[in-house]
């Protein structure tokens, strides 16, 4: 099953590849993917995000005047989570906003990438950007004079860099066919997104060990104003620049889509709506797809999002321990990605899917059962979590990619970066609302564990095929 692009150019095929310089290929494209963990794992899961809305980041500014001027007659831990929970709202509103120019940019900036044959060119221009909001994250102080100011810059940066990043990925993703084979797309997606949770393992280690867990860390870095998270998000950005060079040079470019005439940019938002219908004509089970993956995306990212919240909320664990549990899970869901992709290939990518959705709904409903229990329970039930988390993210991108016409890779992956967005704020949506029905925050795991159980019944019914070379998987 393919979608019909209008005026397809017939497919040249292309010279074969030896065998020495695809593997060099595919060790360079899963090192942006080992490199990328510098924002995904450092600044947006574990260390940035929860910095800004923790009490470190608000004790400098609030709590030490609060106290000395009796918090106008009220306990200084109630202004406190006062003062937290406004951080989490504006950091919401902010991210939401991004999410919002994701949806709005990717799939038309996809598409034109894949017309202009500039793929590589717009990988390393939105990587650079990354880097650069990432380092500019070490401005960011828990300044008491400047709390909100800072602050909103924080959320800025953050939102700024998750626009950028998505976008980033977007042509990150399409470059999977340059490096695979139609049977060994699910191997090599499996190799890219391991490669991310264990380069996300070695980053977070080296962090904790070297600046976050210490009092005195390397080179003196202290926590006062801030200085060892800054320190860590600035280490983070050189990681990723370092991880991302790789990609760049040893992947070819795509030649341009000579059958594609150049249009303007708002012009392509038209030719957007009308491949958009060509989907829903010709490759309907693709559209689909889109919009069931949307779903259960989101509540993978539910998983990690929330997951150190609930953690520290409602299992007691400190920051370090947070830490902690982020490293296994990073091992855990990176071994099993990359063994995961290594069935793709053999059973198909719904398979792997279906099978990690299924498991995460059962894992998920046993830690809400269990939560009395306590930090054993949520060790043993949280690495359960991250062991399909992972194989569902990459056999989903697989899946796409082998539904994928040939030339279009950038501008479906836009449109998949785009439902992914559409539909962010289910995970938040049910963490909030069974929050608000259930009277405890262990009831938020369900509300997460939801959206993966509706996002698994919405992929049950649909009958996915590969390009034709490929059997149906």
């Amino acid at each position: 099953m393919t979608h019909a692009t209008p005026a397809a150019p017939t497919p040249v095929e292309p010279a074969p590849v030896p065998a020495a310089v695809m593997r060099r290929r595919v060790v360079a494209w899963a090192l942006w993917d080992w490199g990328s963990a510098a924002f995904n794992a450092v600044i947006t899961t574990f260390v940035f995000t929860r910095w800004l809305t923790s009490s470190a980041f608000v004790d400098a500014a609030t709590v030490t005047a609060a106290e000395a001027e009796g918090a106008a007659g009220g306990p200084a831990t109630t202004l406190l989570d006062d003062v937290i929970a406004t951080h989490s709202s504006w950091l919401g509103w902010g991210l939401t906003i991004g999410g919002l120019f994701i949806a709005l940019l990717a799939p038309v900036a996809g598409a034109r990438s894949d017309d202009s044959g500039r793929r590589r060119l717009w990988l390393g221009v939105h990587t650079g950007i990354v880097v650069l909001i990432s380092a500019a994250m070490f401005l960011v102080t828990p300044d008491p004079d400047n709390l909100s100011q800072n602050l909103l810059l924080g959320i800025f940066l953050l939102a700024a860099g998750t626009i950028f990043f998505e976008l980033a990925g977007v042509n990150y993703n399409a470059t999977l066919a340059q490096v695979s084979t139609p049977r060994t797309v699910g191997r090599i997606s499996g190799i890219g997104w391991g490669a991310g949770y264990l380069g996300g393992i070695v980053l977070l280690l080296i962090l904790f060990v070297g600046f976050i867990n210490p009092e005195v860390g390397w080179f003196g870095v202290t926590g006062e104003d801030g200085m060892n998270i800054r320190v860590a998000v600035l280490i983070s950005a050189i990681w990723f620049a370092a991880f991302a060079v790789p990609v760049l040079v040893a992947v070819p470019e795509v030649p341009a889509d000579a059958s594609r005439a150049r249009i303007g940019f708002l012009a392509s938002y038209r030719r957007l709506f009308a491949d958009v219908a060509d989907l829903w004509r010709d490759a309907r089970n693709t559209l689909r797809f889109l919009v069931a993956s949307a779903v259960f995306r989101d509540g993978l990212a539910g998983v990690f999002t929330f997951g150190a919240v609930i953690a520290s909320g409602t299992f007691g664990f400190s920051a370090g321990e947070v830490i902690i549990f982020a490293i296994a899970a990073n091992v855990v869901a990176g071994v099993a990605t990359i063994t995961a992709g290594w069935f793709d290939d053999r059973l198909g990518a719904k398979t792997i899917i279906m099978t990690s959705l299924i498991g995460l709904v059962v894992a998920g409903t046993a830690l809400f059962v269990l939560h009395a229990g306590g930090a054993t329970v949520f060790w043993v039930f949280g690495l359960a979590l991250s062991l399909f988390v992972g194989p569902a993210q990459s056999a989903s991108r697989t899946l796409l990619a082998r539904l994928i016409p040939p030339g279009r890779e950038s501008e479906v992956f836009g449109l998949y970066a785009t439902t992914g967005r559409a539909a962010s704020f289910l995970a938040p949506l049910g963490f909030a609302t069974a929050i608000a029905v259930g009277g405890g925050q262990h009831w938020g795991i369900l509300g997460i564990i939801a959206v993966v159980a509706l996002g698994l019944v919405l992929l049950w019914p649909l009958r996915v095929g590969g390009r034709p070379e490929l059997p149906d998987a």
